[in-house]
Formats: structure tokens, C-alpha cells, sequence
């Protein structure tokens, strides 16, 4: 209860500073607009039988007899089940195997309620709106109990004008969450795919069946005058010209009819709060996109390779009177981003060399998935604890898994701000039954409307560097990559061109003649961007890394987007989560092994004649199988520069304290062992020396 009244209390403060810096602006710019943050307010969380709310609560009372869960507290963003985990109604889904005991959470419909502030209801004249940039994942609103609007889609923001709902006073807001679809988990049918929500938490496996239900992003109420104008869909394009010290930005938007008459102010700083440049144009021109050259600017790099230098802009909308109407700021950089044909390859072949500002580099990441499978309830200090780890760590890129979500922004401004590059895919991933993208009509424009606000939203970050299809896509009837050909897909790619020309658009990954990383390909020139392996099959320990060597040393590859290798997680932490299971065996005779691990070596170390009955020996020789044949692929990847053009390890992170996994970060932070020696060669940049020129 202190931490919630404390959260509170912080979150009030910083409403009211920033509501005080909005009223001293207005007296001199006749602002007509007003932001509330809604996490002030005080939410519960009702939760119900399916429908049997429509019948019992109380819009006006915010109250219901029938509810079998009733006035819990509730945090905007949060999830319900941390909600439920926070009044003690269900336990940690971290131990043991306590999260099959929370998957009723999803057949329950959820209702989270507050009341409005009568000193936030607008005057005559002005209008509310409802901005909710995540919603997890389908349901309906209620302002007083009447329908102000529904949503359906975790990828996309929603905006519900509420005014016609509003009355004088006592307000109520009720967002009511159904029950999510049950059919997104990793093995399904890919081109069955019709609901828009994050399938990694239907079980992956990484991760079990923990269906997140909630708001997973920022909620506010604007006030603003009816007829005030506005600037929709804002794209921001930053680049650095070939001249070391000039820029190019382009801004394009749609007014609406009244902002037609008004004009633009766009004003571009430094970090210092100096101007580097101004001006005030007809909000029209933005209607067809507008230019500047030649702006003076020192360049953003990438980690290791130089400083990340950012720009704050700022957009200010005024109406024809002169009053703003609107105020947009971006935090943006400028760098010349390029994709050039690695060395060695077809003419035929994708391009997998990345250059940034004129000097070319490997690409040396990791696979990026949601950091819990509560993602709604994340804070900023969990994104910069993992993205500082990988920036020690030498990471230059990270590869968003198109089986997430769209991520905070958070993730992508701290991008910005520490060189890690970006590689983003769109919300399509395999189901290991069947992996063909769907070809309906309607799925095919939902998933338009989807990659349209991914690059409407994210193309000013200067980290961003390529955009991607999605996850381990096939051809139909067959297991080659898909390429645009396929109509989704090619809708897909439509839309990044028109949106976002200065970026590379790859239909899924891996992409090429060849999907996986197979030995019997080498030295055809088909394997590009490729997949695997993320356990060699190789059962004798003895001449273990003279294989793993062999297997990499002749490998051809032009880009490994996915590689990797398994290795378990501490005894200290395997002995915090184990819950009430033993430990031993190591093996999926033991449920807390069979929860989630796909990745366990006990046959291979039990044939290497090791004591079954030693689990600190079996943890040290998982952790010095995956340092050692890890760090030899990335190092053979990395030494064939410019002939390879990056690797990123599968996968970073654990989003769930699994007992053994690919990841070489665990569930609490902690490096294991691997990380040591992948710094060490991430943090060897000599072979840049060696191809300065290429």
C-alpha cells in the first residue's frame, strides 16, 4: 500500500509540474489544448463470468454484486494479473509452476474503472478525447455506462472522442476487456492467423502460457477546442548528407481543413538548447511534404563507432489567430545509412553489409523479445538496465522478434541515445504447423493499417535501420523463405516504400534461396540471411568444439539473424524459482524441466559419463558448452567480414526464469559466463582497419 500511495504521489507531482508549465505557455501562445496523464487517477479492476457484467454493474456506483473479483487496485499502464498478484489473489507465475495456475485470467472478462475529474470536463465549446496507445487486447469503453467506442488490435493506438458521453459531473470511464482469442500459441497454422494480440504469450520455447490481459501504454484525456485545427500522421525523415557537416529533414502531414489557414513552426536544437534552425511555414505545405537542406549538424554512429549526437524538434501548430493548436517534439539524429553487397556475392544476391556514414561494419546483436510476459506492467529502469548491459557488452544492433509487440517507446529512444541499431519486424511469426502468411482480404488490410503506424511512429529514430516481414515466413508448400511475391507480404512492402523510402525492407526472416544454416549449402552462394542453428547436434562431447569449429569456419553465410546455443541458468537462481519441485533429474521426466525447455542437454552430458546427481557440475558444463561454441561461431562470423555482414545471437534475454535456454542474459539480468567472452570480441574492432576502405 506505501509503494502504490508513493507511486501516486510521484506520479501527481510530475502531472502537476507539467500542467503548470502548460498554463505558464499559454499566456503568452494561447494554447487551446490541455493534456491529462490518466495514471493519476485512482482504478480498480472488476473481474467477471463471461457477459455477466452486462447485466450487473453499476455505471454510475462503479459497483458490481456479481463480480467474482471486486475493486482491486489497478496501475495505468498494468496488467490484470499483476493486479491480481499485488492483492495476493494469485501467486508469483514465476515459481515453480505456478503460472498453469493463472490461465483462467484469460476466460474471465475484466473491467478497469475510475471516475473523471469534474475540473477535467470541458467547457462549451471543446471537446475530450480518449488517446490510448495500448490496449491489450479487445473490448469495448464506457463513459457513464454508454459505448464510446471498441478496440481489437494490441499493435495500434486508439482515439475515442467522448464528448457526447461527458456529463456535468460524476463521471465514470470503464474500459471492459474480453476474453482474448485461445489460438496464438508457437505450434498452429500461421495463415490462420485473424487476431491482431502478441502470440509470444500463448507459450514459446522461452516462455509459457501467460496471456497477458491489460493496458500496456499511456492513456490521457485532451481537451481541445471542436474546431481547433490539427496535423495527423507526421512523418519525420532525418538524414546526414555525404558532407560531414550538413543534414537533410523532411516532414510531411495532413491538416485538416481548418489547419489549412494556420501555419507551422519547426525548430530543430541542439542538446545544449541552441538553435540550429527555425522557420514558420503554411501548415499546407506539409500536405505534400516538405524539405531542408543543408542544415548544419554533426552525425550520429553507432556504438563503437563514434558519438550518438541528437536533435530535439519541435512542431508547433498555430491557427490562423495565431493560437496553438497542437505540439509535437521528436528527438531525432542524422546519420547516411546504407546496405552494400557483402563481399563475394551474386549479383542476385540481397545486400547485407551495413554502412553508416560512409564506413561499413559487422552487425553484432542479439535477438530482442519482451522483456515479461507483462510487458504492460515494465518500467524505464528495466529497459536501461538490459540495454546498458548490451551496450557494455560491445552490441551494436538488436533484432525486435516479430512475435512480440511494437515495444515502448522507451526501447527506441534509448537506441537513439546509446548507438544500438534497430532492426524492427512486424507482428507475423511462424506456428511450427505451418508457416504461409494469410491471404484473406481483410487480414491483409489489418496488417497494412499496422505496418503503416509502426512507420509513422518510428521512422524519426535514427537508430532504426531496416524493416522486416516478420518471423520465419515460408512459401507456400514449401520451406524457402517468402519473398514479396506472396500478397501480404508485397502489401506490406507498399506501404514501408511510400512511407519510408530511405530504408531496407526485407520480406521476412531469414530471407534468400535458404532458410536455415545448413552445411550441405556451403559454398553455393544461396545461404543469405539465414536461421540457426540454436543447438548443434553433436553428441559426443569429446570432439565437441572440433565440430562446432569445423561447422563455422566453412560456413558462407552473408547474414545469421538467428543463431545460437543453450546453456542453464545459475543453481542460485534455479534454486529461487524452483518452487516446491526438485531440481533433479535434469530432464523432462521432471515437470519443471518439461515446462518450458526445449533446450535441455542432460542426455549429452549423461553420455559424456557425468555424475547425474551433481547439479552444480551439470550447470558449469552447460554454461562452458554454450561460451565456447557461441563465441566460436560469432568470432568465425565476425572474422569473415567483409564477407559476412553480422550476427545476432538467439536470443538475449530471458523473459521467464527458464531452467536452461539459448539466452545469454537470465531472467534477473545476470550475464552468464558467454557474455564475458562475446565482449571480447565485440569489443575488437581491428578488422575495421583491415577493410577501412571497402
Amino acid at each position: 500500500m506505501i509503494k502504490r500511495i508513493y507511486y501516486l504521489l510521484s506520479v501527481f507531482l510530475v502531472y502537476q509540474t507539467s500542467w503548470i508549465l502548460l498554463y505558464a505557455q499559454s499566456q503568452d501562445s494561447q494554447i487551446v489544448f490541455q493534456n491529462y496523464d490518466v495514471s493519476v487517477l485512482d482504478w480498480k479492476l472488476w473481474g467477471y463470468r463471461p457477459n455477466y457484467w452486462k447485466m450487473d454493474f453499476d455505471f454510475e456506483k462503479l459497483s458490481g454484486k456479481w463480480a467474482e473479483y471486486a475493486d482491486i487496485d489497478f496501475d495505468i499502464p498494468g496488467s490484470v494479473q499483476m493486479a491480481l498478484k499485488n492483492a495476493s489473489i494469485i501467486e508469483d507465475w514465476n515459481i515453480g509452476l505456478n503460472s498453469k495456475n493463472i490461465e483462467w485470467i484469460e476466460n474471465r472478462h475484466w473491467l478497469i474503472t475510475s471516475r473523471i475529474p469534474d475540473e477535467w470536463i470541458p467547457e462549451e465549446g471543446k471537446k475530450m478525447l480518449l488517446e490510448c496507445e495500448g490496449l491489450d487486447y479487445k473490448g469495448v469503453v464506457l463513459v457513464n455506462g454508454k459505448e464510446a467506442g471498441r478496440f481489437d488490435n494490441a499493435f495500434i493506438p486508439y482515439t475515442f472522442d467522448i464528448t457526447e458521453n461527458l456529463n456535468d459531473n460524476n463521471n465514470t470511464i470503464v474500459f471492459a476487456f474480453e476474453c482474448p482469442p485461445n489460438y496464438l500459441g508457437q505450434i498452429g497454422y500461421t495463415s490462420q492467423i485473424r487476431d491482431w494480440k502478441p502470440r509470444f504469450n500463448y507459450g514459446w520455447d522461452w516462455i509459457p502460457r501467460i496471456v497477458q490481459t491489460g493496458i500496456w501504454n499511456n492513456v490521457s484525456l485532451t481537451v481541445k477546442d471542436k474546431k481547433a485545427a490539427s496535423l495527423s500522421r507526421i512523418q519525420i525523415l532525418a538524414n546526414a548528407d555525404k558532407r560531414e557537416d550538413k543534414g537533410s529533414l523532411s516532414i510531411k502531414a495532413e491538416p485538416d481543413y481548418r489547419a489549412l489557414k494556420g501555419k507551422v513552426k519547426v525548430e530543430l536544437t541542439d542538446s545544449d538548447g541552441k538553435e540550429v534552425f527555425s522557420e514558420t511555414i503554411l501548415a499546407s505545405h506539409l500536405s505534400i511534404g516538405k524539405i531542408w537542406d543543408n542544415i548544419p549538424i554533426k552525425r550520429w554512429f553507432p556504438n563503437g563507432l563514434g558519438n550518438q549526437i541528437l536533435y530535439d524538434l519541435n512542431l508547433i501548430l498555430f491557427d490562423e489567430k495565431g493560437a496553438v493548436c497542437q505540439q509535437n517534439a521528436y528527438r531525432i539524429g542524422f546519420r547516411n545509412l546504407q546496405w552494400l553487397p557483402t563481399e563475394g556475392a551474386s549479383v542476385d544476391a540481397d545486400h547485407w553489409l551495413c554502412s553508416v556514414n560512409n564506413q561499413s561494419f559487422f552487425l553484432q546483436g542479439v535477438n530482442w523479445t519482451p522483456i515479461r510476459p507483462n510487458f504492460a506492467d515494465l518500467t524505464q529502469m528495466d529497459y536501461r538496465k538490459l540495454l546498458t548491459s548490451y551496450k557494455k557488452m560491445g552490441v551494436n544492433a538488436i533484432r525486435i522478434w516479430g512475435g512480440g509487440f511494437p515495444e515502448k517507446d522507451w526501447l527506441y529512444n534509448m537506441c537513439d541515445e546509446m548507438g544500438i541499431l534497430i532492426w524492427q519486424d512486424f507482428p507475423l511469426s511462424s506456428s511450427g504447423l505451418e508457416n504461409y502468411p494469410p491471404e484473406e482480404e481483410k487480414t491483409i488490410y489489418e496488417i497494412s493499417k499496422i505496418v503503416e503506424h509502426y512507420v509513422i511512429r518510428l521512422e524519426h529514430h535514427p537508430s532504426l535501420m531496416l524493416w522486416c516481414g516478420g518471423n520465419e515466413l515460408y512459401q507456400k508448400g514449401d520451406v524457402a523463405p517468402i519473398t514479396d511475391s506472396h500478397k501480404m507480404i508485397a502489401a506490406m512492402k507498399k506501404v514501408v516504400t511510400s512511407l519510408d523510402p530511405t530504408r531496407k525492407f526485407v520480406p521476412a526472416s531469414p530471407s534468400g534461396p535458404s532458410l536455415s544454416n545448413n552445411p550441405d549449402l556451403y559454398g553455393q552462394g544461396i545461404s543469405w540471411d539465414v536461421h540457426g542453428p540454436w543447438n548443434l547436434p553433436f553428441t559426443q562431447p569429446s570432439n565437441y568444439m572440433e565440430l562446432v569449429k569445423n561447422f563455422w569456419t566453412k560456413n558462407d553465410a552473408m547474414m545469421h539473424s538467428e543463431a545460437g546455443a543453450p546453456g542453464a541458468m545459475s543453481v542460485e537462481m534455479m534454486e529461487k524459482y524452483k518452487g516446491e519441485y526438485d531440481i533433479l533429474p535434469a530432464d523432462t521426466s521432471n515437470p519443471l524441466w518439461r515446462n518450458v525447455n526445449w533446450w535441455v542437454q542432460w542426455n549429452e552430458y549423461i553420455a559424456g559419463g557425468n555424475n547425474p546427481n551433481n547439479l552444480r557440475n551439470y550447470v558449469t558444463w552447460s554454461q562452458q558448452r554454450q561460451s565456447e561454441g557461441l563465441s566460436t561461431a560469432v568470432k568465425a562470423a565476425k572474422q569473415r567480414f567483409p564477407s559476412c555482414g553480422g550476427f545476432f545471437i538467439w536470443m538475449g534475454h530471458d523473459s521467464f526464469p527458464c531452467m536452461e535456454n539459448t539466452s545469454i542474459i537470465d531472467f534477473e539480468g545476470n550475464p552468464k559466463p558467454v557474455v564475458e567472452k562475446l565482449a571480447k570480441i565485440f569489443n575488437n574492432n581491428t578488422y575495421l582497419k583491415q577493410h577501412e576502405n571497402f
